[in-house]
């Protein structure tokens, strides 16, 4: 298996779902809360990614970023570099496509905190920012940890995005993914199945743990 590619896979995996943890809760929390008549946009906006081709939204990525836009001129300004084509494009389409996967199951954890609870926290003069953390937070972690999850399973196995964002640049963009997707165009069977079964093995360990949770009475 190539080894730099599974480095490159995990790295990926742990900043996006860094990013979405720290992005993504307060956006689920101003979802599960606010009373904005056009809310429904912005959810329906969060969960795009779902029923969006991967291949459709890394295009449209892949021109926003790209050397002449606004976006690209600036990054490429600062740095000097390129977005696409590089680590740092498709981490941003990493975290793009994967929005939903963490969003949803936060904000879903977030609902189903009873209201009361809240409230009474109010009441007794407790800021909206120490009853998130000392209310809301504990009682959504298991919800949040399946999201965290769940996300980071999701990446691993990015595809279509990362490749038209990132091409195919050993060391840099070059995944998993697009590593068994080589094997199998050079014809090289033995090193594509060693690679999709060590996904599939990590994918299943990795499922695993919100069934043991759940199994340990959490309410993942």
């Amino acid at each position: 298996m190539d080894s730099t590619a599974i480095w490159l896979t995990l790295r990926l995996a742990v900043a996006t779902t860094t990013i979405l943890f720290v992005v993504g809760l307060p956006l689920a929390y101003w979802l599960s809360t606010a009373r904005w008549r056009g809310k429904f946009l912005i959810e329906a906006l969060v969960a795009l990614p779902l029923v969006l081709p991967p291949t459709v939204l890394g295009f449209y990525i892949l021109v926003a970023t790209g050397p002449n836009s606004p976006l690209g001129r600036s990054y490429e300004f600062v740095t000097g570099k390129m977005l696409p084509f590089s680590f740092p494009g498709i981490l941003l389409g990493s975290v793009l496509f994967n929005l939903p996967f963490a969003v949803r199951p936060f904000n879903s954890a977030f609902t189903g905190v009873d209201r009361r609870l809240v409230e009474a926290s109010w009441c007794l003069g407790v800021s909206r920012l120490a009853t998130f953390w000392r209310i809301m937070f504990p009682l959504s972690w298991p919800g949040i940890l399946a999201g965290l999850v769940l996300t980071f399973a999701h990446t691993v196995g990015e595809f279509g995005v990362v490749l038209m964002v990132g091409g195919n640049i050993p060391g840099v963009t070059r995944t998993l993914s697009i590593s068994i997707y080589d094997d199998v165009q050079a014809l090289d069977y033995a090193s594509a199945g060693q690679t999709a079964l060590f996904l599939v093995v990590f994918s299943f360990a990795v499922l695993c743990v919100p069934c043991l949770l759940r199994r340990k009475g959490w309410p993942v």
